[in-house]
């Protein structure tokens, strides 16, 4: 039995047709990432993240995104070329969506539905991009790149980390093993 957001239609940064579905009985960290932003070395962590948990029924799900200062400018070529080339990312990455605003991707509507509130210090984060001249933006709303959200084996979205909650932060590590033994 799939839910709601397992069936929602995406598409590879290949493009091909795609669902979470297809990735159904794995737990699953979604991420809102970009290529120019301050908190784009988190690809490497998001790596080892995958590359520690893939054979337990993990995955990293990679969706670049150019919502915030225009930090994500490319092609989905240019964002293979570069995650690759620079990350040697191996996890799956989809095409380019938006993640906020009244054009957000019915996967990120599902998503900041389910969890709202993200865990983490966003308030500092906010008076961090205030102080950079930015506006940002307001829960539910994904708040800058990458942010986590993570996706039960049973397609349940049950948490949700601030982009500077570090992929491997404790946080997230623990929410992923506990996901993983609850199968």
């Amino acid at each position: 039995m799939t839910t709601a957001i397992q069936q929602i239609p995406l598409q590879t940064i290949d493009g091909s047709a795609a669902t979470l579905g297809d990735y159904q009985g794995d737990v699953l960290l979604v991420v809102n990432v970009a290529s120019k932003c301050g908190l784009t070395p988190q690809y490497e962590a998001l790596e080892r993240l995958y590359e520690e948990f893939r054979d337990r029924g993990f995955a990293v799900l990679g969706f670049p995104a150019n919502d915030f200062a225009g930090q994500e400018p490319g092609s989905n070529e240019d964002i293979v070329e570069f995650c690759t080339g620079t990350y040697g990312v191996q996890f799956p990455m989809f095409s380019k969506i938006t993640v906020t605003g009244a054009g957000k991707h019915p996967l990120y509507a599902e998503l900041t539905t389910a969890v709202p509130q993200a865990r983490g210090d966003k308030e500092a984060f906010r008076g961090n991009l205030r102080g950079y001249g930015m506006t940002p933006t307001e829960d539910p709303e994904v708040l800058w790149n990458f942010e986590k959200f993570l996706v039960s084996a049973r397609g349940e979205v049950v948490d949700r980390f601030a982009p500077d909650v570090t992929p491997d932060d404790e946080q997230i590590t623990a929410a992923i093993e506990r996901e993983l033994q609850a199968g």
